[in-house]
């Protein structure tokens, strides 16, 4: 059956009130040659106030990309997961549930093998964060195409592009590893084409399949469902209307039916024993997981979400909410207007509240700035009271923008200095780096999945590198505290410990190691004691290790700079390298020097586990004089027990050194 001639309505009324001329007949030569040059003029003005544009948001996302917004643990599993399908030949790094549609970190796992992301980027979220700057861009430019099929001036056009772009919110976010980033394109995509000035069937068809691919790439892109719905319908001419929103819903409902039908196949489209399931991943989405409040209490998660947003940037989201309700005046813009109320009704109602929510709300916000800008602008008075006020309402409105500039600038500056700059990401390089070095490959470790693929790709087993989220939900992980040596604690990891007792457990045994940074970005590497540590055991060592200093300070075979005795007397030394000085002392005069310790070790209260040696018996320090046989004595101990020996030369003023450390204590 051949499917019926369509039939094109003519386009609703521009907001444009240039533009779509008469292009009818009885023109001249010459005002056919106006209109041809008027419209090249036109589309290359255009590209001359949108390319800049687009440059400029490629440029402030791009510096600092690494650096600025530290990583964090959902960024770190959707890059685990895309390093998983080709490394791995899997779905996830582990079980998959069906938390989310896999197709949005199957983009990003194609993404990483064509481009090599995971080789040379400086971390692997740094991989992931490559694609969401070339998707901002992407996303960018189509939000200029919306604007402008929307009847948007380019003024009003590039507002949009570059509220979207170059706000401290959006710049956070956009560089943030989420779903909804991979999902953006798809759904602004779908509205261009819904839009297509040709209403061809082909354009509506692609946007379902857009909006389908949006979907299985983030669920929450189904709230523009309605939208590009009454797009189809009242887009559609009137003869092909019905089969036009047929084949549009088809194609859409086909896309989604393949991921039931992977689940049929897998047999796991209802709850079962032992089994991860289609049914119980969407009700666990739906209403399985713990509401975030009211935004509008103090103390709810819910409210810390939303003060993050405006603590980026305030401005912007007020301007958006106005400027929707101004948007509802005008009858191209209604539908977008309508729909972005319906954003910010999920945004109040009660239940989960997802940190990413705001990426949907970003394009839409910027457009409906952009279009009450456009629409004050076009519909300022001329005439007030019989006297022509055009002027003096044009002066109005430029005067009104200025303000609202001059308020959000300071904010905008600010939070964009540290976005560009602040080497937020710092913590996780330097913990990452320290564990490299410290911590053996064999050791098993509960971290934050923000460094998952990281610490694998040091050599370990991925056994051995553990989510904090996995051993009290996955019966295929090892449980207990018992099970792990090492606890990597970020924001993430200490945000809600009591609801994983594995987790709380290595917390609580957790001996500080290493600590790098301050504050929420503070990360803790802990050394996970025996059952029953705790802080009353740690005081009784470091009060033991202060007396056993006290001793060797007092011991005459033992000479001290002052460095190395303030150490000795701290209680903050390791109990083999007393022990070490000790034996040492009964053999040999000795030359301290300093016990010198990292700073991120010292950070942390961590026992020092390096001395240094100027003199043996009365000699220097070299590998011929009775340092030697001290060195060789310590090779000869148990591994534990066995120190790694440097000897350093006499270098600047700095006699020769005998170095002594101890790697990190086993337990």
């Amino acid at each position: 059956m051949s499917a019926p001639t369509t039939t094109r309505p003519p386009a609703p009324p521009s907001l444009d009130r240039h533009a779509d001329a008469d292009a009818g007949g009885g023109r001249s030569l010459r005002d056919l040659l106006r209109h041809t040059l008027s419209r090249r003029l036109d589309r290359r003005g255009g590209a001359v106030v949108l390319l800049p544009l687009l440059l400029l948001v490629a440029v402030v996302h791009r510096v600092g990309m690494y650096s600025a917004p530290q990583r964090i643990d959902d960024e770190g599993t959707y890059v685990a997961q895309a390093w998983a399908v080709f490394h791995l030949g899997e779905l996830t790094h582990y079980t998959y549930w069906y938390d989310h549609p896999p197709l949005g970190w199957l983009q990003i796992a194609g993404w990483t093998e064509l481009t090599g992301g995971f080789d040379r980027a400086p971390n692997a979220v740094g991989a992931g964060r490559e694609l969401m700057l070339v998707l901002a861009v992407v996303s960018a430019a189509l939000l200029w195409l919306l604007a402008r099929r929307l009847g948007l001036p380019r003024w009003g056009a590039g507002v949009a592009v570059a509220l979207f772009g170059l706000s401290p919110l959006a710049v956070q976010f956009h560089r943030t590893v989420y779903l909804d980033n991979v999902a953006t394109p798809w759904v602004l995509g779908a509205l261009v084409l819904a839009l297509d000035p040709r209403r061809r069937l082909a354009a509506f068809a692609g946007s379902a399949v857009c909006l389908g691919v949006a979907s299985l790439s983030k669920e929450t892109s189904l709230l523009v469902l309605p939208l590009l719905g009454w797009l189809l319908w009242t887009r559609a001419g009137t003869g092909t209307r019905r089969y036009t929103v047929a084949v549009s819903a088809t194609l859409f409902a086909l896309l989604g039916g393949f991921y039931a039908l992977f689940a049929l196949l897998k047999g796991e489209v209802v709850p079962g024993a032992d089994r991860t399931s289609l049914l119980g991943g969407m009700l666990y989405q739906v209403g399985g997981r713990e509401s975030s409040g009211s935004i509008f209490d103090p103390e709810s998660l819910g409210h810390r979400t939303v003060s993050i947003w405006l603590q980026l940037d305030t401005v912007g989201p007020v301007l958006a909410v106005l400027a929707t309700l101004v948007a509802l005046l005008s009858r191209r813009l209604r539908p977008f207007a309508l729909t972005m109320l319906l954003l910010l009704l999920v945004l109040v109602r009660p239940g989960y509240l997802p940190v990413p929510f705001v990426v949907v709300l970003v394009p839409f916000g910027a457009l409906m700035v952009a279009g009450a800008a456009t629409l004050l602008w076009r519909r300022r008075p001329s005439r007030l009271v019989g006297r022509p006020v055009h002027r003096a309402g044009g002066v109005a409105l430029v005067a009104a923008a200025a303000l609202a500039v001059g308020v959000a600038a300071p904010g905008w500056a600010g939070q964009l200095r540290g976005l560009l700059i602040a080497p937020l990401d710092q913590p996780m390089t330097d913990a990452t780096a320290w564990i490299a070095r410290n911590v053996p490959v064999g050791d098993r470790i509960l971290t934050d999945d923000a460094l998952w693929v990281d610490l694998v790709e040091q050599g370990r087993d991925r056994g051995d590198v553990v989510w904090f989220y996995k051993p009290d939900t996955d019966p295929d992980v090892p449980r207990g505290a018992d099970a792990y040596r090492w606890v990597v604690s970020t924001d993430s990891v200490r945000s809600d410990p009591r609801s994983f007792p594995t987790l709380a457990a290595a917390l609580e045994r957790g001996i500080p190691a290493a600590t790098f940074g301050t504050g929420e970005r503070r990360v803790d590497v802990l050394r996970v004691g025996p059952e029953g540590t705790d802080g009353a055991g740690a005081e009784e060592r470091r009060a033991a290790a202060a007396a056993a200093g006290q001793q060797l300070v007092a011991n005459p075979a033992v000479r001290t700079e002052p460095a190395a005795r303030d150490a000795l007397l701290s209680g903050r030394v390791d109990p083999r390298l007393l022990a070490l000085l000790a034996s040492s002392a009964a053999r040999y005069s000795v030359t301290l020097d300093d016990l010198p310790q990292p700073p991120e070790e010292e950070a942390a209260g961590a026992p020092r586990r390096t001395v240094r040696i100027t003199a043996v018996d009365g000699r220097p320090a070299v590998p011929d004089g009775p340092a030697a046989a001290l060195a060789a004595a310590t090779k000869k101990e148990r591994a534990s027990f066995a120190a790694q020996v440097r000897f350093l030369p006499a270098a600047g003023g700095t006699p020769p050194t005998l170095t002594l450390t101890y790697p990190m204590e086993d337990r």
